[in-house]
């Protein structure tokens, strides 16, 4: 199988990892060679409930069986799409009502970025330095990283930078200021909590110029940080929410959400501002009502602190500097890239799946589905203390 996915399937890298996946349940992936592979990544934040959780299987079952796509979104009014935009609303804060449904985390960045400038008539857009908010090209516009711009340019103008956690750097937020785009947590940045109120501080300075602040919870969303959302733990309401990953139980979406006042105005002047063929598919608004109510109806977002606080318990070493994150989405920060490397790949041969960050090159990605298990933990805890027993004795 591997030398036909080499062969036929476009590469992201020169070198994929090319696990022969077979089956995939609970905390587990299964390969070709009879393997099974503890899950520490969950598709990069995106199986929240685990593989193949049953709730989310049945909901895909149940509409299979009576239609899927039908329409160009928003056209018609399709039941699961509705039942999950009205449970998503009813769980928000104000004036986060209105539900912009998607194919991924990045269309819905592309979705927030067009909103903030037909809201507010102004074109410059502020991001932060080492923020990652997709490849499209309007969210690879927001990453200030040359190396991997510079390929793709021209890309959209009118994008300055800050530094995410500095106040002095708010100054740059202006009267030409359409939108700050912020990750609540910076993800490939390496796991950077907001310090100090300083998302708080930010929205403060929006409103003082008419800017409107965006966060990106495609993440830190769906109760990976103990809360519903990442914003939830930090005394702040963006103007527009990015979501994406974990919001369809291991099923591509995502979605931007608003007020209605300010999602309307992409209805209109020009009509259908933004547009999307399959937002809202059925099948997947299905998958995604299944994975929000178990998520709401359930006690695993207030677990993942209690599971957190075990990680950070077990993960303890030398040649760990430090674990970065909140809930379940940690990265270890270990004391060089080759050691990342090194624990990454030799927990791999021993049934651990553990990920690396796009930027912070130290890091060890540790972002597990939120239904993982004390017993879970402590196995794949007990392999990667391993594995740094191994890289220490070497060294």
């Amino acid at each position: 199988m591997n030398k036909d996915f080499l062969k036929y399937q476009a590469q992201t890298t020169p070198h994929p990892l090319g696990l022969e996946v077979v089956k995939a349940e609970g905390s587990y992936i299964f390969t070709s060679d009879g393997q099974k592979h503890l899950d520490f990544v969950a598709g990069v934040s995106a199986t929240s409930l685990g593989h193949c959780h049953p709730e989310v299987i049945k909901a895909i079952k149940e509409q299979a069986d009576k239609y899927l796509h039908v329409m160009v979104y928003g056209e018609y009014s399709q039941a699961p799409a509705v039942a999950f935009s009205k449970l998503l609303a009813d769980n928000l804060p104000q004036p986060l009502k209105k539900v912009y449904l998607v194919n991924s985390g990045t269309e819905a960045i592309e979705g927030s970025l067009k909103l903030a400038r037909r809201a507010t008539g102004r074109t410059q857009l502020i991001a932060a330095k080492s923020a990652y908010h997709g490849n499209t090209m309007g969210s690879l516009s927001l990453m200030n990283f040359e190396e991997r711009q510079k390929p793709f340019r021209p890309l959209i103008g009118d994008i300055d930078f800050i530094e995410f956690n500095n106040e002095q750097d708010l100054n740059e937020i202006t009267e030409n200021t359409a939108a700050v785009i912020l990750e609540t947590i910076q993800g490939g940045g390496g796991f950077i909590q907001p310090k100090d109120q300083y998302l708080k501080k930010v929205k403060s300075r929006c409103e003082e110029v008419g800017a409107l602040l965006i966060l990106d919870e495609i993440q830190p969303g769906f109760g990976r940080t103990g809360k519903l959302f990442g914003f939830q733990n930090y005394d702040v309401v963006p103007d527009i929410m990015a979501i994406g990953k974990g919001m369809g139980g291991g099923l591509p979406v995502g979605a931007f959400v608003a007020s209605e006042k300010l999602m309307d105005l992409l209805s209109n002047n020009p009509k259908m501002g933004h547009i999307t063929t399959f937002g809202g598919n059925p099948l997947i608004a299905a998958a995604c009502h299944a994975t929000l109510k178990t998520i709401l109806e359930t006690e695993l977002m207030a677990a993942t602190l209690e599971k957190e606080k075990r990680f950070r318990e077990l993960l303890v070493h030398p040649l760990i500097s430090e674990i970065r994150g909140k809930g379940l989405m940690l990265a270890a920060i270990v004391k060089s890239e080759e050691i990342a490397n090194k624990i990454i790949l030799d927990c791999k041969e021993k049934g651990l799946i553990l990920f690396w960050l796009l930027f912070e090159k130290k890091a060890v990605r540790i972002t597990p589905p939120l239904t993982i298990s004390m017993e879970e933990i402590e196995e794949g805890c007990g392999i990667i203390i391993e594995a740094l027993n191994k890289i220490e004795t070497k060294a």
